[in-house]
């Protein structure tokens, strides 16, 4: 592999600062779901100072691969009707104050009337913040934070969708270490990529959309507009103590938000499917809270990540094109979440590297289905407009598995070459992806052009988190990964 063959070779001082940097923040965990200290939930000076002395410590720059993966997940309820039973959650758990988080559009659905309700019928008081902003920025998380730390919340409520859960694991976080600097805990290198020392306050999630899996992971994503792309935080002790996924909630989600939501559960399956193995990781790191929540497929994540991509192709063209098939929207829901638990444990890699530029750097474009004023590029969009151009590149990594993703499709393998498998398999998600109706087929719909690309290739490199997961990406060579996803960049204009 090209991974394992570049390590061997003598870098250049440009490709070992590039190593560095990007070993120092994979020393720091990402974002998932898992069990975690028994911590206090006030912040000290001394936690921080632990986390920074944790990111401090040394290891050989030669060090071995990894040899051991961790599995966790947030506890999931799943059923219709079961958002009813959290305000009696919220008094088993002994909490006083809890802070909901929420949307404007959400606010008014029956989602957010079954919490409250909830709550109420079980005396739990609750402060309501409602102005979460779908896609959210750095100073719209920032607003969310300042707004939970007077009503001194013990518990935290997220009611929506992806954008909605994310702003509340970062209102938690900041609100348990309320002396922290907003960047100590971003991804490295935009952040300083502190690992979070100990658990937060509880947190449960109530996902209103069938696609982020975040009622699962420890992971919040939101754009870093100085920087023009996305980031985020990703660490086990982000992960919401519950998801509650109750289908009757998806029920209202406009037809182009089940399209968008639903591609981002066939990247998160199709990616942490086809990730670097755990074993090829590297490097091991020196303590066990070191090790990143992405860490590589493995045999457990595998089961979730392949089980989520044959129910997204099965269901999600029913979920887009009859809003009454029930049964379409419940099963791709439970996929989000199937989903969620494979990438929150494997990692995801280039589509999503890839869209984070795509979405920070938009030239315009809004998508339609979205009543939102602004210029849009759903998550799912940006994700998903690469994907036939990542997997055609990765096929050669890991033909086996490139084929049986194409089979997931309804492709015939039987009599295709090892070598064919990556061409097969982007022309079964081209297929797909046309077949849903109203997608962009490639980056020049959504208005990016051939002299977009040098800027999305630089916002792309930044996000080593994933990158170091993607199969064939040569990452020791700074000058060649540039080339390679300039190329993946120019095949995705257009499919």
């Amino acid at each position: 592999m090209a991974i394992t063959t570049s390590i061997r070779m003598a870098p250049t001082r440009a490709a070992r600062a590039l190593n560095l940097l990007r070993t120092v923040q994979f020393t720091h965990p990402p974002n998932c779901p898992c069990h975690s200290n028994p911590g206090h939930h006030h912040h000290t000076p001394s936690s921080i100072g632990q986390a920074r002395r944790a990111l401090a410590t040394p290891f050989d720059a030669s060090q071995q691969k990894e040899y051991a993966f961790e599995m966790a997940a947030s506890s999931i309820r799943f059923g219709p009707g079961c958002t009813k039973e959290v305000g009696m959650d919220f008094k088993n758990m002994g909490a006083q104050r809890v802070m909901v988080v929420t949307d404007g559009n959400v606010r008014k659905l029956d989602a957010m009337k079954q919490v409250i309700e909830g709550l109420e019928r079980e005396g739990v008081k609750y402060e309501v913040y409602d102005k979460v902003r779908v896609e959210p920025k750095d100073s719209s998380v920032k607003e969310a934070i300042e707004a939970a730390r007077p009503w001194r919340p013990d518990a935290f409520l997220a009611v929506g969708g992806g954008s909605v859960i994310d702003t509340a694991k970062l209102m938690n976080l900041y609100t348990t270490f309320p002396d922290a600097e907003f960047l100590d805990f971003v991804n490295a290198p935009l952040g300083k990529g502190l690992p979070i020392p100990h658990k937060l306050l509880p947190l449960v999630a109530v996902p209103t959309t069938a696609g982020t899996g975040s009622e699962t992971t420890g992971t919040a994503i939101f754009d870093l507009v100085s920087k023009r792309a996305k980031t985020g935080i990703a660490h086990r002790n982000m992960k919401p103590t519950l998801g509650i996924v109750d289908p009757l909630n998806t029920r209202t989600m406009p037809s182009a938000v089940h399209a968008s939501s639903g591609l981002d559960v066939l990247c998160h399956s199709l990616e942490s499917w086809t990730a670097i193995p755990y074993h090829e990781r590297t490097p091991r790191p020196t303590n066990p809270i070191n090790r990143p929540a992405y860490q590589g497929a493995n045999p457990i994540s595998d089961i979730f990540s392949l089980k989520a991509l044959r129910d997204t192709v099965k269901y999600l063209p029913r979920a887009v094109k009859d809003p009454d098939d029930h049964e379409a929207q419940s099963q791709m829901l439970l996929a989000a979440t199937l989903a969620g638990v494979g990438f929150g444990n494997a990692g995801v890699h280039l589509c999503h590297g890839m869209s984070y530029p795509i979405s920070g750097q938009n030239p315009g474009y809004k998508h339609k289905g979205y009543e939102i004023d602004s210029p849009i590029i759903p998550h799912g969009v940006s994700v998903a407009v690469t994907a036939p151009a990542v997997f055609k590149f990765t096929g050669a990594s890991n033909p086996e598995r490139h084929l049986q993703a194409a089979e997931a499709f309804g492709v015939d393998i039987s009599n295709v070459k090892l070598e064919s498998a990556g061409e097969v398999l982007s022309e079964a998600l081209a297929e797909f992806l046309v077949g849903l109706g109203d997608q962009p087929r490639g980056l020049k719909h959504l208005g990016f052009r051939e002299e977009h690309i040098d800027q999305l290739v630089e916002g792309t490199i930044p996000q080593a988190r994933v990158l170091m997961l993607a199969p064939s990406l040569e990452m020791q060579d700074l000058e060649r990964e540039r080339e390679q996803l300039r190329g993946l960049f120019v095949e995705a204009l257009a499919y």
